[in-house]
């Protein structure tokens, strides 16, 4: 990024982390880990704002498309600056982000879709604590998904298979994760997916609609269905 585009990416990080709740209370910085996906997140988010400086040229005006992309990314931004900035104690998490960040500390969730995984980080789940399988955990199970895929095919998919495993396995052990929470929509890839993941993980799976919109008490409950099981 060259130093103009840097300056003004600086500028809107400013405007992202400002906080609109003046009783908003800023201590000082604790001893912490930094969470670098969730930091490269934020710097994607901005850089992808700062290309509207370039793109609404001379004037900067925005139509009504064009501005709720800008501002998506900015709210995004500063999200996760606020998520960033609890983490070091410089801010409180809120109050139900605490909550599901307490009860899911052993908890692995396994979701189909990158924006599933947004929501999910969104309402306090540890952004370490979830895996991303756009692929099944056995690669016989693509010939359920696509009869036709040819078999050349397979290799390729067996090594990402082969990465989404590893990645399970190694987040669970460093982290001491006890517990796997399936979060997935009720189609062939979410029914396929539940069914390895509760036999090679004891999965809890959860299939339903609308998971990018899902609500903190919902997720609470599959947390508790996840992490206490009879």
């Amino acid at each position: 990024m060259d130093k103009n585009r840097f300056n003004q990416a600086e500028n809107l990080i400013k405007k992202a982390a400002s906080v609109e709740n003046k009783t908003e209370v800023i201590k000082e910085a604790q001893e912490g880990i930094i969470n670098v996906e969730l930091f490269d997140k934020t710097l994607k988010d901005l850089i992808e704002a700062d290309d509207f400086i370039y793109s609404s040229l001379p004037f900067h005006k925005l139509n009504l498309e064009e501005s709720k992309l800008f501002t998506s990314k900015i709210l995004d931004a500063r999200e996760n600056i606020n998520g960033i900035l609890s983490d070091f104690g410089v801010i409180e998490k809120p109050k139900s982000e605490e909550k599901i960040s307490d009860l899911s500390h052993e908890l692995l969730i396994i979701t189909t879709k990158n924006n599933f995984k947004k929501s999910l980080i969104k309402l306090g789940i540890n952004v370490q604590q979830i895996v991303v399988a756009g692929v099944p955990l056995k690669a016989e199970d693509m010939k359920k998904i696509n009869p036709k895929i040819p078999d050349t095919a397979l290799n390729g998919i067996s090594k990402k298979i082969e990465h989404v495993q590893n990645d399970i396995i190694r987040k669970m052990d460093k982290m001491n994760l006890k517990y796997v929470l399936v979060v997935a929509e009720p189609d062939l890839n979410g029914n396929i997916l539940g069914k390895r993941a509760k036999e090679n993980y004891n999965a809890f799976v959860n299939l339903e609609k609308d998971l990018k919109d899902i609500k903190v008490d919902r997720l609470i409950e599959l947390i508790l269905c996840a992490t206490q099981p009879n």
